[in-house]
């Protein structure tokens, strides 16, 4: 009998490795070479050779508490890789180096503690067993990695060096704002669900009042920041690295994110009046202009 799971994951397992693979070489030209090949098409590979190996661990121990971690420390490794290899250290680079380092290391540690805490994701309930589900998902945060990183690795290993600007300092604003949202955001609840009290109860405090995701929202903003930072150094076919806030959004709005969190919210107060209220009054990940709900 067919296994039409199999057949559809592994179709989006090669969708994902074909498109990344385009992509990276779409954007290498133009940067640093080792030896006679582009340091973009090494890094990429280095970034899904770090989750095809984590993948392996994954299966074999049915364990998906490393994920978020692997993923975080990947963006630290790859970006300190890239500093180090880069010829010029102008403020730009040392930006871009300083603020991904900060990012990834702040919410890999978290997200990791909050699963040690908690014992299980949520997201990987129905997939830790099926070998093409967790393949796909591992490959998955590869291209997400690779997407979103990749204006940080080519203004840092570009060959063209821009001094820094108003659009730099422009976009070292947006970040700081991103960051200090999902920061905020995240402490919030983590002192929400410490509370006995709180116990099965949903958060709709602070900046929850305003959004439903106020994490993923400040989590949207920073790559956009980090976007406006590198976009005076990028040329021809690197623009497309523009993409990654966008890819970002696409995947905590439609896929990773926001559906499976709201799908098990239902789950759990779809009955609750409350809830229901709360869903039905309060924004996603868009805020109403500065206006709290009652």
């Amino acid at each position: 009998m067919i296994d039409k799971d199999k057949i559809k994951f592994s179709g989006y397992l090669f969708l994902i490795l074909l498109l990344s693979f385009i992509f990276t070489l779409l954007i290498s030209p133009n940067t640093i070479k080792i030896g006679v090949v582009s340091s973009i098409v090494i890094f990429s590979g280095i970034i899904f050779l770090f989750q095809w190996i984590s993948f392996i661990h994954s299966y074999y121990l049915n364990s998906e508490y490393y994920f978020d971690l692997v993923g975080s420390m990947t963006f630290v490794l790859i970006i300190i890789s890239a500093f180090l290899l880069s010829d010029l250290k102008d403020l730009r680079s040392i930006l871009l180096f300083s603020i991904i380092v900060i990012w990834g290391i702040r919410l890999g540690s978290f997200l990791f503690f909050r699963i040690r805490s908690k014992g299980f994701d949520d997201r990987f309930s129905l997939i830790r067993t099926d070998f093409f589900k967790l393949l796909f998902l591992w490959n998955l945060q590869g291209m997400w990695i690779l997407f979103s990183i990749s204006p940080a690795l080519i203004s840092l290993l570009s060959e063209k060096k821009n001094s820094m600007d108003f659009l730099g300092y422009l976009g070292f604003s947006v970040w700081v704002l991103g960051f200090f949202l999902e920061v905020v955001a995240d402490y919030q609840k983590m002192i929400f669900r410490s509370k006995k009290e709180n116990k099965n109860k949903f958060i709709k405090l602070g900046l929850w009042a305003y959004v439903r995701h106020p994490n993923y929202l400040g989590e949207i903003i920073l790559w956009f920041g980090i976007s406006i930072i590198c976009f005076p150094v990028l040329i021809g076919w690197q623009l497309l690295s523009l993409l990654s806030p966008i890819f970002v959004t696409i995947l905590l709005i439609k896929i990773s994110g926001v559906p499976i969190l709201e799908e098990n919210n239902k789950k759990r107060w779809g009955d609750n009046i409350e809830y229901l209220n709360y869903i039905n009054n309060t924004p996603m990940i868009i805020p109403r202009i500065l206006k709290k709900k009652k």
